[in-house]
């Protein structure tokens, strides 16, 4: 199985992570966040992943050191799993709706860090969490799990709504991307021979 655990300790967060690639989907989230803990749930099971996420953050000063290191954590965790990437299909998209937002995403697992995030986000905040900190999560992540990540929103008024469609339109797609491949099972899918 393809699986990881991170732990990540600093003076402002204390992380457990714990991801399989080769999942059901279920999840355990506990990070503090509300909206977070939301965005979490459905990214496991719209990419089929197990997630097992605890945070102890300082989120009385606010929430962004506490997504930020989750974030990072989530991508090493994510990295590892993958390994040498050997009969992965490497590129995945997805395009999806929710309700009147329609986002798109494409990802190449290419062992280079890009994000390309053009996302509307009418409201500074939705409920509690600082619409903000979605870039510096997917930032985190794609940095750490060594991947370049294009979300595009084409339509979407709903602050809610964008940003679930770009967390499940990011599922989707790493779920294709990280699928094998039964006839290059034993391939990197790369002429350079890594990724």
């Amino acid at each position: 199985m393809r699986e990881a655990v991170v732990k990540r300790k600093t003076a402002e967060t204390d992380i457990s992570l714990y991801i399989n690639l080769d999942g059901n989907g279920d999840s355990e989230t506990d990070t503090g966040v509300g909206f977070l803990n939301h965005m979490l749930t459905l990214l496991a099971r719209h990419s089929g992943f197990d997630l097992k996420v605890s945070c102890h953050g300082d989120t009385d000063v606010d929430d962004h050191h506490s997504v930020e290191d989750i974030g990072i954590a989530l991508g090493k965790a994510f990295c590892e799993a993958l390994g040498e990437k050997k009969g992965v299909r490497r590129y995945g998209s997805a395009l999806i709706p929710m309700d009147e937002a329609l986002i798109e995403t494409a990802v190449d697992l290419s062992g280079r860090s890009h994000l390309n995030l053009a996302l509307d986000i009418p409201s500074q905040k939705i409920g509690n969490f600082d619409a903000e900190l979605v870039k510096e999560f997917f930032l985190a992540f794609v940095k750490n799990a060594e991947i370049s990540l294009h979300i595009i929103q084409r339509f979407g008024e709903n602050s809610h709504h964008i940003v679930e469609g770009a967390f499940k339109s990011v599922a989707r797609a790493l779920r294709v991307a990280v699928e094998t491949d039964p006839r290059f099972a034993d391939k990197i899918p790369s002429t350079k021979g890594m990724l």
